[in-house]
């Protein structure tokens, strides 16, 4: 039986506004759209979006999904396959963390010791994506300043990049384009330049695009409210083309 868009969403547990991004960006389109203009999903949709919420549980980007799932020579099954071994390998990193804190609880507590080494067990910093990307799209000056900046942002500044998430959620059901939104994202946009390094329009509208497109930064920004990335990404991109006028 086909599915309106709600109806899936209630049933996933995403946002409407996501099903609605994955049909414009041409990565999940309905089986049908009615004269009324329902989105009808059908069992063979559904699977698909396992398929895609299977990669961006391994935080793929949207784009490399979409080229994968696109390909003549994709396969679910062999996918699935993949997706499993992939999902053990972090299960396996999991457990490492896991053990690690309970050991240091036990280290806290007084009833073990432990070794500066195994305080950093299941830890696994030699793959930063985040950064990877940025640093192709932006080059490597704007990233080490960004960095420094980070690691010495006061506590002020943090309160202040809260603040305006918590803001931009309460109002996520807007319109990104409404005057509101666009007054809360240049807030965002001065918040950045002042705290983390120059950006251009272009490059705040990249950055907002990457809230979606990595499951990291959507999943970290989305705790403030479901949706949350995709406003903001919406919000940014407007903000960025029209102030380029």
């Amino acid at each position: 039986m086909a599915m309106k868009v709600k109806e899936l969403a209630d049933l996933v547990g995403i946002s409407v506004r996501t099903l609605h991004y994955y049909d414009e960006i041409g990565l999940l389109s309905p089986e049908e759209t009615t004269d009324s203009g329902y989105r009808l999903y059908s069992d063979e949709n559904l699977e698909m979006l396992q398929q895609i919420l299977f990669f961006r549980e391994l935080d793929m980007p949207l784009k490399e999904i979409k080229q994968m799932i696109s390909s003549a020579s994709f396969n679910k099954q062999e996918a699935l396959r993949q997706h499993q071994k992939m999902l053990i390998e972090k299960r396996s990193q999991l457990d490492k963390l896991i053990y690690t804190v309970d050991k240091t609880i036990k280290h806290m507590k007084g009833e073990i010791q432990m070794t500066d080494k195994e305080k950093f067990e299941g830890f696994d910093f030699s793959h930063n994506p985040y950064e990877q990307e940025a640093r192709k799209r932006w080059g490597d000056e704007a990233v080490d300043v960004s960095n420094a900046r980070v690691a010495g942002l006061s506590k002020d500044a943090q309160k202040a990049v809260s603040d305006i998430y918590t803001k931009l959620a309460s109002i996520r059901a807007a319109s990104p384009q409404s005057e509101e939104a666009q007054a809360a994202i240049k807030e965002w946009y001065d918040c950045l330049n002042h705290n983390f390094g120059k950006y251009s329009l272009d490059a705040f509208k990249g950055l907002g695009q990457m809230y979606v497109d990595d499951q990291r930064f959507t999943k970290n920004i989305d705790q403030y409210g479901d949706g949350l990335a995709q406003f903001m990404c919406e919000a940014m991109a407007h903000f960025a083309d029209v102030n380029q006028k």
